[in-house]
């Protein structure tokens, strides 16, 4: 089975580049442009350079003994939360922004939704010298208040955006019209690995660095490079891509992927776009998307911004579809109750987002000497509103 993108743009039926002519140009750009630049020696070399010494790379794989006694396996995590800037986001940003440089940009724009991947852009912008534009939701901006401040004070213009749900798709939707109106000199890094082709694989090329580090420490911790199951949240998924990419041929490693059920997959707020979508366009690919009847897309809900996403990146609707990997999910409360299962037994506190990836542990039954990998894909301290509103209503 091949995992990886063809000619076209697609993972098997899913991708493409479904664009207005308008933003053609920008979109065939860097299509012609991106794997030259992935490829060059000088890229490569400043590249990880730039992960090494800014990011803080490797990001450790740490052994959580409490929480393995507690679930009677070998539970491992990496530990993403660790990267400069809290997140896994940064390894695309730095990427892209150096792309960007050598495409003669200097405007940059992105979207947010939990503000992580807003803060690595203005990161990176602030590094580089390049004006930065960040769209995210006003929901997303009242919920997120400490990083639309860390955006700020990186100098990046923050626009809230009023239309929709006003969360993380009315973001991308407004990034995108930005971006028709202004093609020559500016360069959307999209977060996630969603979007019209070449961005799903330009993005999960960026964040492969994680399985690609996996691999080695795996080899010092336990003596082989593959573990037997890797767990990740999902929304577009590019923490999960990127966790999963060196694996995506070894058919002996399960991966499981988690969505966010929000407040149930039958209650009608809920973001768990494998369970409750079918095949449709957003913006710019063909995925697997939640919509009604008419093909309007409907609208998401979770607790964490981040996985607040209506689709899901074109790899994870063909991982799903192919069976390669287990598309899962979890609900708010027990993306809560894990949150702060990993808090008392670790000392760690992890993102809602990840949070969602370590609420799976209790619905399977591992072999103790399973070894397990969950991808903490970013800290928790911008969700410490929600844990301290949970902590109230559980009189903690």
């Amino acid at each position: 089975m091949d995992y990886n993108v063809n000619e076209r743009g697609y993972y098997d039926e899913f991708g493409g580049a479904f664009v207005p002519e308008m933003m053609y140009p920008n979109i065939e750009e860097l299509r012609e442009n991106y794997l030259k630049i992935l490829n060059d020696q000088s890229f490569k070399d400043e590249f990880s350079l730039l992960l090494r010494d800014y990011v803080g790379r490797p990001s450790p794989l740490y052994y959580a003994r409490r929480l393995s006694e507690f679930y009677n396996t070998r539970i491992y995590l990496k530990r993403e939360d660790l990267n400069h800037t809290g997140a896994h986001k940064i390894n695309n940003t730095v990427g892209q922004i150096l792309i960007a440089k050598r495409l003669g940009k200097r405007r940059i724009i992105a979207e947010t939704g939990a503000g992580q991947h807003g803060v690595a852009t203005a990161t990176v912008c602030a590094l580089m010298g390049l004006k930065c534009i960040v769209f995210m939701g006003k929901v997303d901006v009242e919920r997120q208040k400490p990083n639309v401040l860390r955006m700020k004070m990186l100098g990046a213009d923050v626009v809230p955006v009023t239309k929709g749900n006003m969360t993380l798709k009315d973001a991308t939707n407004e990034a995108f019209r930005y971006w028709i109106n202004n093609p020559v000199d500016t360069h959307y890094i999209v977060g996630s690995v969603v979007g019209p082709h070449p961005y799903p694989d330009l993005v999960a090329r960026l964040q492969s660095v994680i399985s690609e580090e996996m691999k080695w420490q795996l080899e010092e911790h336990t003596g082989r490079p593959d573990p037997d199951f890797i767990i990740a949240c999902v929304g577009g998924g590019s923490n999960a891509a990127g966790s999963f990419y060196h694996y995506l041929d070894n058919e002996k490693v399960k991966l499981i992927a988690v969505e966010a059920a929000g407040k149930g997959i039958d209650s009608g707020e809920s973001a768990a776009t494998i369970a409750l979508g079918y095949p449709g366009i957003i913006h710019g690919s063909k995925t697997i998307l939640m919509q009604n009847d008419d093909g309007q897309i409907t609208e998401p809900y979770s607790i964490s911004a981040g996985l607040d996403y209506p689709g899901i990146g074109p790899l994870h609707a063909w991982l799903d579809k192919s069976k390669r990997a287990s598309y899962e999910n979890a609900t708010d409360t027990e993306t809560l109750e894990a949150a702060f299962q990993l808090t008392r037994l670790e000392g760690i506190i992890p993102a809602l987002e990840s949070a969602h990836a370590l609420a799976v542990l209790g619905k399977h039954k591992f072999k103790k000497d399973d070894v397990v990998v969950v991808t903490i894909s970013g800290r928790g301290d911008k969700d410490m509103v929600s844990y301290i509103k949970y902590m109230e209503e559980k009189n903690f």
